[in-house]
């Protein structure tokens, strides 16, 4: 039997650009999110509600932004960024926050701790890793950045 894994059309390469694509906006959300909530001194629920809620808000803009400059129209847009992310950004953020939360002492770390940025990349890094293969499968199935490849 033939392990290798080939999905129609489906290549590691471009389930990697979706999923740095991805990252990309959940970290850029996610960061802001914990240090606003950081520097507030916010307590650990709150942060993390508006960092993923910033990760989702930054991960759909930037499909959102591509896919209006290919041509369609706002409602269309942002149908096409729900589909294309929602799947990818909610494993990564997954992933990463729950690395967050299970790093002892991570969820308690100021801005100037070297744990607060370790467990913040780490739980990227191991996001990455995890949501790559998912993207993979999704775009396969002509689902998740295969959605927005048909403006591209």
């Amino acid at each position: 039997m033939d392990h290798t894994d080939h999905h129609a059309g489906a290549s590691w390469g471009t389930a990697v650009k979706a999923t740095l694509h991805c990252l990309t906006g959940c970290a850029i959300g996610e960061i802001l999110g914990m240090v606003i909530g950081t520097a507030l001194t916010w307590g650990n629920v709150p942060t993390m509600i508006l960092a993923i809620a910033l990760a989702f808000l930054f991960g759909y803009s930037f499909t959102l932004f591509a896919v209006r400059r290919a041509g369609l129209d706002f409602k269309t847009a942002i149908k096409v960024a729900l589909a294309a992310d929602t799947v990818s950004i909610a494993v990564m953020e997954l992933v990463d926050n729950g690395i967050i939360a299970l790093t002892p002492g991570a969820m308690d770390a100021q801005l100037s701790d070297g744990l607060f940025w370790s467990a913040l990349l780490g739980g990227f890094a191991v996001a990455f890793v995890i949501t790559t293969p998912v993207n993979k499968w999704m775009i396969g199935r002509g689902k998740g950045h295969a959605v927005v490849h048909a403006y591209h």
